[in-house]
């Protein structure tokens, strides 16, 4: 593109949108077609993009199929494919059709619904789309608008646990009497809960000294117990610190463990904590009844959380966060500049408006709750509880093909669609924990055919295998089973001397 075009741009040109983005639908419809030639986990070299690019910003543009082939020959080879059905590492981060298209009218409408006069619809379709969800995953009433709660759709749950922690902050000042009283206040999670919450609470300024990992065992499936929990907050109150928030977790990074929720809410209710709970991944199997009782107790918590854009076929960023009281949230986060006092909300009280500035970090936030809507509206319910239970059954069947094979220890039962497990020791005195680093780095690097990642718990190395993936089939998870079985015979775990 010459200076004369430069002259010319017409950026949203309805000609050119039209032809760039089919050309752009086409470039993605060869990758998904063609995705499980690639290697899950790319050979790449670090720095290695950028001695194929320029110093530079281009001078004049380009035309689109020159940058896609380049997309094509440098980018797309230095990507991790998260979306290959090979992928079972960390967990999900599922995309579909549907969310593609509702990322697509997200990023064609392009509104910034930071309040409700800035864009009506966008605000009011949130707050249905989060009602559904709430009741889809079976929260109770009060996490509902019409029950007095509300959610928001965050970009991650990193952000959810931020403003809660903020919220939980704030109220637990004002009690104090001032902001002096942070350095006593105290946040408790357990040793398998999310390292994000020890990142949000040295970010709302709790001192890393008052923040409490509690150990779980074996003995309660490594979900935290209300005894440890109580014990902890005995010890701080006594030498004159303020318990301020407790996270309780369904479906733990690690190993998938669940935490009693209905006793935990009581320690809470009891010490006067904010309670959360972290649902990232298996929320989204909380729309099957058999998962439900995971939240026995939930009316106990403060903040719910939960993200679609792991297992519920919506793509990135999509995070919803429930409150009980809107109202805690809001005082913490609220700011109204002058600026934003320059469209007319008169009627703003009888309407109970939402603005969603007051329920986040940031100002501009985009259009979310189009994509989860188009993927509610596009599949339904039953649809999406037959894809989690079809995962589900995926990984129960890796499971018992484990518990066969003598050579393998499923460390902690199967949940949700989470396996963890490692080789045995094959004599006494063996290094097993090296024996399985080596199993699980033979694993990633048999070019490419699968990826896996590990935990440590109990000093014990693990690896983990999460099924979830929108393209992934039976056949793949049996793939992933042969691979897994030559890879460990490779480093010398052969059948039979068990």
């Amino acid at each position: 593109m010459g200076s004369a075009a430069a002259d010319a741009l017409l950026p949203l040109d309805p000609e050119t949108f039209a032809a760039e983005s089919h050309a752009v639908v086409d470039f993605l419809d060869g990758y998904y077609r063609n995705i499980q030639s690639y290697p899950v986990r790319p050979d790449a070299e670090l720095g290695r993009l950028r001695t194929l690019l320029p110093d530079a910003a281009p001078e004049d543009g380009e035309p689109v199929d020159v940058v896609l082939e380049d997309v094509r020959r440098h980018i797309v080879p230095g990507l991790m494919h998260w979306q290959s059905p090979s992928f079972f590492a960390y967990y999900p981060m599922n995309a579909s059709t549907a969310g593609f298209a509702g990322e697509m009218l997200s990023a064609g409408l392009n509104v910034v619904p930071f309040a409700w006069a800035a864009s009506p619809a966008a605000t009011e379709l949130e707050a249905v789309v989060v009602d559904w969800m709430a009741k889809l995953v079976g929260l109770p009433e009060r996490f509902l608008f019409s029950g007095g709660g509300g959610g928001v759709l965050q970009g991650s749950t990193c952000e959810a646990v931020v403003c809660t922690l903020v919220a939980a902050r704030d109220r637990a000042l004002i009690m104090l009497g001032g902001h002096e009283g942070i350095l006593r206040l105290v946040v408790y999670a357990s040793d398998q809960s999310h390292s994000t919450f020890q990142k949000g609470a040295r970010i709302v300024g709790i001192p890393p000294a008052n923040f409490r990992v509690i150990q779980t065992s074996a003995a309660s499936s490594y979900g935290l117990t209300a005894d440890s929990v109580r014990r902890a907050v005995d010890a701080d109150v006594a030498s004159g610190l303020v318990p301020l928030y407790l996270c309780a977790t369904v479906g733990t990074t690690g190993l998938g463990a669940v935490d009693p929720l209905r006793e935990l809410g009581e320690v809470a209710r009891r010490y006067d904590m904010w309670l959360h709970v972290d649902a990232a991944h298996a929320g989204s199997s909380l729309i099957c009844r058999e998962f439900q009782d995971c939240l026995d107790g939930a009316e106990l918590a403060d903040s719910v959380s939960m993200n679609p854009h792991k297992w519920f076929l919506t793509n990135m960023e999509c995070c919803c966060l429930w409150v009980a009281s809107p109202a805690a949230l809001t005082s913490a986060l609220s700011s109204n500049p002058e600026y934003l006092n320059n469209i007319s909300t008169e009627n703003a009280a009888a309407m109970d408006m939402v603005d969603y500035k007051d329920w986040q970090i940031a100002l501009s936030r985009p259009f979310r709750a189009m994509k989860l809507w188009v993927v509610l509206r596009r599949y339904g319910a039953v649809a999406m509880r037959a894809y989690i239970r079809r995962h589900i059954d995926m990984a129960r069947w890796f499971e018992l093909e484990l518990e066969a094979d003598e050579r393998f220890e499923v460390v902690v039962p199967r949940r949700f669609s989470l396996v963890a497990f490692r080789l045995r020791p094959r004599h006494e005195g063996d290094d097993v924990e090296a024996l399985n680093r080596r199993l699980l780095m033979a694993i990633n690097s048999s070019t490419g055919r699968a990826f896996l990642t590990h935990f440590v718990v109990d000093n014990k190395f693990i690896i983990r295998l999460a099924v979830g993936g929108a393209m992934t089939e039976m056949q793949h998870v049996r793939a992933g089973w042969v691979l897994v079985q030559e890879k460990a015979k490779e480093v010398g775990a052969t059948p039979g001397r068990y």
